[in-house]
């Protein structure tokens, strides 16, 4: 089982191509904080990145960096570069002010920063000719609803030089840019999918460096495999009454082992894990579907509705009926939304 795609699906990672960005002299660009993790791949060239609190990093061609949802951070052609240059913001100020050089947007008066449709993109021009940098800004984001997460566990600058992601990057950089440069029917499509990419290859090549942060985050079972086997156990089968006892023997160790092994991957144990999943997709559900409060407790394993709606309350402070309630658009709502359950579970 792909523990990974099945995590980022119901997960609800969702990419938006931001902006590409073309630069050449002095030139700065300062991204506020935004909802969602930042992707910045650069195509050709090279910038800087500064962020808060950190050493300034210099990016050059392949290189990608990923920052985690809400970063404020700053790119440009040095360590310390001017501030005003040129500087959007991602509240949608535009360029710094009189005197500074003009910013060129094609595309759409979209600014950098502001959502853009899915497979929408546009063109930034920084500073002056000739073009020396270009870079691929890409955005994503998650399901607040659901807790088991991956990009909100990475470490607070994911880094990936050239020289370690050249393999899963060149192809995949260089599609975007001739779909970015010469759209054809069904660029769209094209420039979604790849975005997807660009993540999963991202995560290929920061993993396989193996980095201490991962320890102790859901990505941590990829350094175990008897973690990672008692994972997709519980994945193929969440309904399934498992217990650290008999996850254990369906993968032939022994219970201590994996009471000792799972939350030093992980970070929890397998009961807490187990839970935690399963309320995940009981949430997912809930909002998403209009199947009823006792369907959604036998498929994640609950025999009764009272027992379910304690676990759903003690995970997400209300219960199943009133999360339901809160959670679907009104348009979605149907009379029987809030379920005898509510009165039940007290």
């Amino acid at each position: 089982m792909d523990l990974l795609a099945d995590v980022l699906s119901v997960s609800g990672v969702r990419g938006t191509l931001g902006t590409r960005i073309e630069a050449g002299g002095n030139w700065t660009l300062e991204l506020d904080g935004r909802p969602g993790s930042a992707m910045h791949a650069v195509t050709s060239g090279s910038a800087w990145l500064t962020v808060p609190d950190r050493e300034p990093l210099q990016l050059t061609a392949g290189d990608v960096v990923l920052l985690p949802p809400g970063t404020p951070h700053t790119l440009g052609d040095a360590p310390g570069a001017a501030q005003d240059v040129a500087r959007t913001h991602a509240n949608g100020d535009g360029p710094a002010g009189p005197g500074t050089p003009p910013l060129h947007e094609r595309g759409g008066p979209a600014r950098l920063g502001t959502p853009l449709a899915h497979g929408e993109s546009r063109t930034l021009q920084l500073g002056t000719p000739p073009v020396r940098t270009r870079l691929v800004t890409i955005h994503y984001v998650c399901d607040p609803a659901v807790r088991t997460q991956v990009l909100t566990r990475l470490p607070d600058l994911v880094h990936v030089g050239a020289e370690v992601g050249a393999a899963c990057f060149d192809d995949a950089v260089r599609m975007l840019g001739r779909e970015l440069a010469n759209p054809q029917i069904a660029t769209t499509a094209v420039l979604n999918s790849l975005v997807d990419i660009m993540l999963i290859q991202l995560l290929r090549a920061w993993l396989a460096t193996r980095p201490p942060e991962q320890r102790g985050t859901w990505l941590g079972m990829l350094d175990d495999p008897i973690v990672r086997q008692a994972l997709e156990l519980i994945h193929q089968n969440p309904a399934e009454q498992w217990t650290t006892a008999t996850l254990a023997s369906a993968i032939a160790v022994s219970r201590a082992t994996l009471s000792r092994r799972f939350p030093a991957a992980i970070g929890q144990s397998p009961a807490a894990y187990l839970t935690q999943w399963r309320m995940d997709l009981a949430a997912v559900r809930l909002r998403d579907t209009h199947d009823s409060v006792e369907t959604i407790a036998a498929t994640v394993g609950y025999g009764s509705v009272p027992a379910f709606s304690r676990a759903f309350t003690r995970a997400y402070g209300m219960s199943p009926g009133r999360y339901r309630t809160r959670a679907l658009p009104s348009g979605m709502r149907q009379p029987n939304d809030v379920s005898p359950e509510v009165s039940s579970g007290r």
